[in-house]
């Protein structure tokens, strides 16, 4: 069983990674909190008690403070997390920070097994495009994720289904594992449609993809009206939509490489719905936001997770 997962950005959002090679069997779930030495000290424990291959926690930061403090923060974490790496047979880490942080992070975490990832990049290699960062310029940094297509950035940075595509091709080709973000809001919810809207997202998203890049991407379902709202999807909804998600990946890509994509719920997960969640057979994992702002629910989300796991297995 192979557990991973990576975090970024604000209190309510966050997304995991499979083993992005597809070779490794195994399923998926999302950790995040601000608390992250707690966290960490308690999944490496749970992890190595189930006995999972790999657990990967991701670190929150974002628009966060000054560089100095941020600075502290990390050195200090990046401490705990060497003492806390051994705890499990094989525990690996994967900080998505802002931009200004990666080469601080890096540094600090030069000698673990802990790789760095970005927040978003630009779809070009070079030009003039001031305050942009390339996907080359986050591989030169030895930075190995980039989060793409998150709702924020689509709602917000008016960031188009194209553009997008365009960032998917760029982190393949620089090397780096884009995290691709789909998810309808409420009024696409409301008017019935859907699995038309998330099946062209993937489609717009992916579009020249290869299936052997494709083993590379993980995608993330959150319904934008089920993030931070107390509103979730129910079980055979969620499953309906992973399923979905799934069935397109097979059309496109064929069987062997949409069974390797991990696909992850997000939306108001808790401990009183994650096991009814993740006993869907299409999904793989949770986006897990305010929950885990909680040690004592994440470990409960966590606990059912890892059985989860373990039984498919």
């Amino acid at each position: 069983m192979r557990i991973m997962a990576i975090d970024y950005g604000d209190a309510r959002t966050g997304v995991a990674l499979s083993d992005p090679t597809g070779f490794l069997a195994g399923q998926t779930f999302l950790i995040k909190s601000r608390k992250e030495d707690v966290v960490l000290e308690e999944l490496a424990a749970l992890a190595q008690k189930q006995g999972a291959e790999e657990l990967v926690m991701g670190y929150p930061r974002n628009m966060d403070g000054t560089l100095g403090p941020r600075a502290e923060k990390y050195a200090a974490f990046a401490e705990r997390l060497k003492g806390a790496l051994p705890r499990a047979k094989r525990c690996s880490i994967v900080l998505c920070v802002p931009y200004v942080d990666i080469p601080a992070a890096v540094k600090l975490l030069k000698d673990s097994r802990v790789a760095v990832g970005a927040q978003n990049l630009h779809w070009e290699s070079s030009g003039p495009f001031t305050g942009e960062i390339s996907a080359g310029m986050l591989a030169d940094l030895d930075v190995k994720y980039v989060i793409i297509g998150h709702s924020e950035r689509r709602a917000l940075f008016g960031e188009t289904d194209h553009i997008i595509n365009q960032k998917v091709h760029a982190a393949l080709s620089a090397g780096l594992r884009p995290i691709l973000c789909v998810g309808e809001d409420q009024d696409q919810r409301e008017l019935g449609v859907t699995m038309e809207f998330i099946s062209y997202q993937l489609k717009a998203a992916l579009a020249g993809v290869t299936p052997e890049d494709m083993r590379r991407v993980v995608i993330a379902y959150e319904p934008i009206w089920a993030i931070g709202t107390g509103m979730v999807a129910t079980p055979q909804s969620a499953q309906d939509a992973a399923n979905a998600i799934r069935n397109d990946l097979k059309t496109t890509f064929g069987t062997k490489v949409s069974d390797s994509v991990r696909i992850l719920y997000g939306g108001s997960v808790t401990s009183k719905n994650a096991a009814e969640l993740i006993s869907q057979p299409d999904v793989d994992g949770f986006l897990i936001g305010g929950a885990a702002l909680d040690v004592e629910e994440l470990a409960k989300i966590a606990r059912l997770a890892l059985k989860s796991t373990k039984s498919r297995n």
